[in-house]
């Protein structure tokens, strides 16, 4: 088997697992405990977490993968590794005080007044740190082939850090300040656990030389963290935009639902961690049959695997929704519908994201991102206040198929590929006939039995022209095995 379909293998695990734990705080323990108007608040917390991460992380994870493959010395690459840890720390001593000195400004402009965000500053900004440079060492381990465990500690231990905070708090054990302090604490623990693995996997020796390439490490580095923050807004723009247009129990909301149609990106996580490598490589020693390979591969299989995600979620929704069992959840059913849908054209992209962010032509991610955040904030603003919940669904669906289908044209224009084939078509109208087919069965009386055997069916009728028409051999040869293991 090979290192992609290995990692990935288990990187999907993590992923699935953490998706797991994930729903069982966003959609049980979050609305029975805390309540809907708790969860709106962190929900919103951590979004402005997010958007001011790229601000300190500056876009250095994306420059040490893209130019990790170009150092061929040691001495080059432990230059790469200092400069790219270094640089946010220089970073942080500039942005530190004005960020202490003008925070309720910045959290105003970015929460929009709400006064329940802006009563948590440290929290925003600590976690920002944290999460900046947890991204360095984990793309550190990323370009080293040895993403396992730091896809373990990105994706698994933060829901399960939520789970036990959940469960201290609805036994009385925490209140709201202490679950704010550990959940920072929490986050560094974290940070510190990924900071010593790397450096056992790779130690980089010290040297007083800034690296050879400096000028384009920070070109990259800056057109990278342009690109960040606007990506940072595109993703969490829409739940702070709820939560200061309509109210926090809509964000509740809006955030489950939009955690189930993330279910869809888990496949692609999982392999765009090593597949990012893989590219860069191949972009740097110019091979463009390695290249279109990845691409197409990638492609396919993530069709694949989240096209029958994509079928078991939306055509288990209602069922879905009443084991949740929770006032109001249900109004966003229309979300996950339509996000998902956006997903899954993302998905059927494969690695083309990996090509043009670590190619020559990377400025292009920068014109695309803010393109994109300028689109969601207009959208989000004119949807939102008509339409509620499905107007910001509407303008993230909008916001993705107009991005993806320019990226698509550019690197055809640019590289004479695509991710797209014959074999594309036909998943494609393999997922249209079982939705069709699946959508008009009734539920029966039990929605846990309900779920399994609906899902059975459409793993059943998915799976029969994926093998009879042999649409990918990756996932052939990982069944086979998978077989010969069990049996």
């Amino acid at each position: 088997m090979g290192i992609v379909a290995k990692q990935s293998i288990y990187n999907l695990i993590s992923i699935g697992l953490a998706f797991l734990i994930g729903a069982v705080n966003m959609l049980f323990l979050y609305p029975t405990f805390p309540g809907r108007e708790f969860q709106g608040l962190i929900v919103a917390l951590l979004a402005n977490s997010n958007l001011i991460q790229p601000f300190l992380s500056f876009g250095v994870q994306h420059t040490l993968i893209k130019f990790f493959s170009d150092a061929k010395s040691k001495e080059e690459r432990d230059r790469l590794f200092w400069f790219v840890l270094l640089l946010p720390l220089i970073i942080l001593i500039l942005l530190i005080p004005l960020y202490l000195n003008y925070n309720l400004e910045i959290l105003r402009f970015l929460s929009n007044d709400n006064k329940g965000v802006e009563r948590f500053p440290f929290l925003i900004i600590t976690i920002a740190i944290s999460t900046a440079y947890f991204e360095i060492f984990f793309s550190w381990l990323r370009v080293n082939l040895k993403s396992i465990f730091g896809n373990f500690l990105k994706e698994v231990y933060p829901r399960v850090l939520t789970f036990v905070l959940l469960v201290s708090y609805a036994f009385q054990i925490l209140d709201l300040d202490q679950f704010i302090n550990f959940l920072i604490g929490g986050y560094y623990l974290r940070l510190f656990t990924i900071m010593g693995y790397s450096f056992f996997v790779y130690t980089p020796n010290f040297h007083f030389k800034l690296p050879k390439s400096m000028m384009s490490l920070l070109r990259y580095s800056g057109l990278i963290f342009l690109s960040g923050t606007a990506a940072s807004f595109i993703l969490d723009i829409d739940k702070s935009m709820i939560y200061s247009l309509t109210s926090d129990v809509n964000v509740a909301f809006y955030a489950v639902a939009i955690y189930i149609s993330a279910v869809i990106e888990a496949p692609g996580r999982a392999m765009f961690q090593i597949t990012s490598p893989l590219v860069a490589e191949a972009l740097n020693s110019k091979n463009k049959v390695r290249l279109e390979s990845l691409l197409k591969k990638s492609s396919i299989n993530l069709m694949i695997v989240s096209g029958l995600l994509f079928l078991i979620i939306n055509l288990n929704l209602e069922d879905f929704y009443n084991i949740i069992n929770q006032q109001g959840y249900e109004s966003a059913i229309g979300v996950v519908i339509i996000v998902s849908l956006g997903k899954l054209f993302s998905m059927s992209m494969g690695c083309l994201n990996n090509i043009i962010s670590n190619s020559k032509h990377y400025s292009y991610v920068f014109w695309f991102s803010v393109s994109s955040a300028i689109l969601a904030v207009v959208l989000n603003y004119i949807f939102i206040k008509e339409y509620g919940m499905l107007g910001a669904a509407f303008a993230t669906l909008i916001v993705i198929i107009f991005i993806n289908s320019c990226k698509i044209l550019l690197v055809n224009y640019l590289f004479k590929i695509h991710p797209y084939s014959s074999k594309t078509l036909s998943v494609l109208l393999i997922i249209s006939l079982i939705y069709i087919l699946i959508y008009s069965l009734p539920s029966i009386f039990n929605p846990w039995l309900s779920i399994t055997l609906r899902s059975l069916l459409i793993i059943g009728l998915f799976c029969i022209p994926l093998f009879r028409f042999s649409l990918s051999k990756e996932i052939e040869t990982l069944f086979e095995k998978l077989i010969k293991r069990l049996f």
